[in-house]
């Protein structure tokens, strides 16, 4: 089994949710008491945040290298980050390691594409949805990507920030992002992507009638097939 570096905490409550896929995942395919390797490194959300509203960038990569290099350093045998907005600074970590990162817009779109859709549509934080650094990911992969309209994009960030990354589910939050999703599917969307890790604390797969992308189970999955494949 190869060591699972997380850089967690952003935020603390889709860390949890990675941690505890990670290792029912291990059960499920390998039975009995096993549980996963893994390294977590939880950086302080409070700081992030603020980086990224006065968008300094820089700064929050190099939070983000330090805490790669000290799992990498404390024996990981790869990097995940447990956050979608901030892979924005993939390519910084990525470049400062000698061990494999594993990105998670390139296993969601592994995963869209193994369902056989074209077109889907990204929810996530507003950094997420309007910036390139992800949705060029999944362009690449010849995916169509739709995002909401700009009031319907603040209305979703709010919640992410205001709500879900301190745990508070309202189920007036749940309405609105299933009614967003029907709208999106009305004008075409085949799939939707889950493209931040908090959301998946307020919406299920069973709770709509086309296929979701939750991010964070997708990647917890993809770590624990390299954590255990065979080189």
């Amino acid at each position: 089994m190869k060591r699972i570096g997380l850089i967690g905490g952003m935020s603390w409550e889709s860390s949890t949710t990675y941690y505890q896929a990670i290792n029912r995942e291990i059960r499920r395919r390998l039975g009995g008491l096993h549980s996963a390797e893994c390294i977590l490194f939880s950086l302080d959300f409070h700081e992030i945040e603020s980086y990224q509203t006065s968008g300094e960038w820089g700064k929050a990569a190099a939070k983000l290298v330090t805490a790669a290099r000290y799992l990498e350093s404390a024996g990981a045998d790869f990097i995940i980050l447990c956050t979608n907005t901030m892979h924005r600074c993939a390519e910084e970590i990525s470049s400062s390691i000698a061990i494999p990162f594993l990105h998670i817009a390139e296993a969601t779109a592994d995963s869209i594409l193994e369902k056989g859709l074209k077109k889907v549509a990204l929810l996530g934080t507003s950094y997420t949805m309007e910036q390139t650094f992800y949705t060029s990911v999944l362009k690449d992969k010849r995916l169509h990507v739709m995002v909401p309209d700009e009031l319907e994009r603040k209305t979703l960030n709010d919640i992410i920030f205001k709500e879900l990354c301190v745990g508070n589910i309202k189920e007036k939050s749940r309405v609105f992002l299933l009614e967003l999703i029907s709208k999106l599917n009305r004008d075409g969307a085949e799939g939707v992507i889950l493209g931040c890790t908090e959301i998946g604390l307020l919406l299920h797969e069973h709770d709509i009638d086309i296929p979701l992308f939750d991010t964070t189970i997708i990647h917890a999955t993809k770590a624990v097939e390299l954590s255990l494949r065979k080189d």
